[in-house]
């Protein structure tokens, strides 16, 4: 078994472990460890909420974007890309 593998069935036992030791304890302390477990999700969105809120604060604006429009073609220019070039031969 590569280190890989090793580390995917440690996340395993830890994750039936973690739901069996919230199973025992939702039916043990029920109202407790729902209260504990909806305080720390709200907990976990607030804490999202306040680092976006925090790095919006602290970003400096961007520049603007100056946009120049494309230099037009004269008439002759235009005229000189339409017009089929011609060999000439010697």
């Amino acid at each position: 078994m590569n280190k890989d593998q090793a580390l995917g069935v440690a996340i395993l036992v830890g994750s039936v472990a973690g739901i069996v030791v919230y199973a025992w304890l939702i039916y043990t302390y029920a109202i407790v460890t729902l209260q504990v477990t909806a305080f720390l999700a709200v907990a976990a969105v607030m804490t999202i909420l306040a680092w976006i809120g925090w790095t919006m604060t602290t970003t400096p604006p961007l520049e603007p974007i100056d946009y120049e429009p494309p230099a037009s073609t004269t008439s002759n220019e235009a005229e000189e890309k339409d017009r089929p070039q011609t060999e000439t031969s010697s």
